[in-house]
């Protein structure tokens, strides 16, 4: 079962009942925010909700592997009423709605990723920080972003040359289990580096738990596979 952490009463709570879940993102200009909100959008999606997330503002996404979001032109009547009916609201901390289900965002700070920064190294440098925490994009970071995603699509790349094995439920379990608590990232990405350099994992069975965890990380660990 999917958690957030709820500022209300500090505690990470179930999300709203039902099939669907209409996510509102109110602020935020970096790409944190709306990495996060894709992050929620697939780890729900998973989960088997019908997931529907909206801004009022218009965020640059394809190069973060985000989907689209359906931009609202407040304050027209019906953004006005789309805000009011969101099961969960994403803000910023100056931005957080006290009187519903938040999912607060902390502070991005630096100058912004350089121009070297590929956009996944910096949507997995997010990732690498729980959302909860301040965030410094700094270029000592995304640089090892960088070769942490070098160094897994390497990987995939290998294992893809190995005879096929089924995922290992294990692993992949306690991935989704870390991001069903209040979006763990940060764990689910652990999962991956100790899978990684599991000999007792088939090649095999390493790619498809890596490519079934991707789905939901989104950092195109697959993109190096036949470039050898």
């Amino acid at each position: 079962m999917l958690r957030l952490h709820d500022h209300r009463t500090g505690r990470a709570e179930p999300l709203p009942g039902g099939l669907g879940l209409r996510v509102q993102i109110l602020d935020g200009a970096g790409p944190r925010v709306p990495v996060v909100a894709d992050l929620l959008r697939r780890v729900a999606e998973r989960a088997g909700r019908r997931v529907r997330v909206a801004s009022t503002s218009s965020f640059a996404l394809d190069d973060f592997n985000v989907a689209s979001f359906e931009v609202l032109d407040a304050p027209l009547p019906d953004a006005d009423v789309y805000l009011a009916n969101a099961d969960v609201h994403q803000a910023d901390e100056a931005a957080a709605r006290t009187d519903a289900l938040c999912l607060v965002v902390a502070p991005e700070t630096g100058a912004g990723p350089p121009a070297s920064a590929s956009p996944i190294a910096v949507r997995l440098a997010v990732l690498e920080v729980p959302y909860r925490e301040p965030l410094e994009l700094s270029e000592a970071r995304l640089s090892k972003a960088e070769e942490r995603l070098d160094r897994w699509r390497g990987k995939v790349a290998e294992w893809a040359t190995s005879p096929g094995r089924p995922m290992n439920r294990e692993y992949a379990s306690e991935a989704e289990a870390a991001l069903a608590d209040d979006l763990g990232s940060p764990g689910a990405l652990a999962v991956l580096d100790r899978l990684a350099a599991d000999a007792d994992v088939p090649p095999g069975a390493k790619l498809e738990t890596f490519i079934h965890l991707d789905l939901l990380l989104g950092l195109d660990l697959v993109s190096a596979i036949g470039s050898a």
